[in-house]
């Protein structure tokens, strides 16, 4: 591998030291920058109209478009650096255009799926009882994973069947719960399930891993990984977050209104619980007793 410019070895010095970058960005945006040096030449020489060919060839030559908006990224970050620094007097990146980004929205989970990978899990077992509940509250809430994971016992009342979920700004908000998740939590609160990883520590956390700690964000893929692959569903078709959407678009799909849905995945404007009215909770848990898949245990 041949050394890099003096240009570019001082810009990923900055990257790594000033700007705090991690190492996997600083050796994309240096091979993203190697590339353009082998076909365009040396970067204190290259123009404008140059930088706009290569792009522009980048863009023909199939790659993806999040890997072109990398490499756009890399050159115009490059030039930005070295016009700041004084080493060129005309930024030759001023004018690139980068790419549009189009809103990517996961492909959400069939019904008969979610169902077949849900029933499937045959809740008997401590694993089987938490899983099942966790798969559970995640699709029959469209929590964000990072919600599910903070969620405390005190958080789910069974009288009322709402969960407080704290979200983004540590907002709160209350979520229904529909049988089948109720029926799933009750299971897995009995004696047998939850209290096994838990023992004699008084743990606070609604999902416990084995050691009786808090159930992690990556402990809850690796959960989703094997439940996957029991069901027969492939792994890159499932995540938290296809939960979640697949939990909005079957809502929206069974008629539910989409200020009820906005407010269930916490994308309203609301500060505390204490916003709700009763009247508010009643509308959502009846919009949602009605449009949710699994609503009805």
């Amino acid at each position: 591998m041949t050394s890099p410019s003096p240009e570019l070895r001082d810009y990923l010095q900055w990257l790594t030291i000033e700007k705090g970058r991690s190492m996997a960005t600083v050796e994309a945006y240096r091979r993203d920058l190697v590339a353009l040096a082998a076909s365009a030449g040396d970067y204190l020489s290259i123009s404008s109209n140059e930088l706009e060919k290569y792009v522009a060839t980048l863009r023909s030559s199939g790659r993806a478009e999040s890997s072109v908006a990398r490499a756009l990224a890399a050159i115009r970050n490059f030039y930005g650096y070295l016009f700041e620094e004084g080493i060129v007097s005309v930024d030759p990146s001023a004018h690139l255009k980068a790419p549009r980004k189009g809103r990517y929205l996961p492909k959400p989970l069939d019904e008969d799926v979610v169902g077949r990978l849900l029933d499937g899990i045959n809740a008997t077992d401590p694993f089987s009882l938490r899983d099942r509940a966790l798969l559970e509250m995640l699709y029959g809430t469209g929590a964000r994973v990072s919600e599910v994971v903070g969620l405390t016992v005190s958080d789910v009342d069974f009288d009322e069947q709402l969960a407080v979920v704290t979200g983004k700004g540590n907002k709160q908000r209350l979520v229904p719960l529909g049988g089948t998740l109720v029926q799933s939590l009750m299971a897995y609160l009995r004696p047998g399930g939850r209290g096994e990883f838990a023992g004699h520590q008084r743990a606070e956390w609604l999902f416990l891993n084995a050691k009786g700690g808090r159930l992690s964000r990556q402990g809850i893929d690796l959960i989703i990984s094997k439940r996957a692959l029991d069901a027969g569903i492939p792994r890159d078709s499932i995540s938290a977050h296809v939960f979640r959407h697949s939990c909005a678009t079957h809502m929206l799909a069974h008629g539910a209104d989409i200020r009820v849905v906005q407010e269930l995945l916490g994308h309203a404007s609301i500060s505390t619980t204490q916003i709700y009215t009763a009247v508010a909770v009643t509308s959502l848990q009846s919009e949602y007793q009605n449009a949710h898949p699994r609503a009805h245990g």
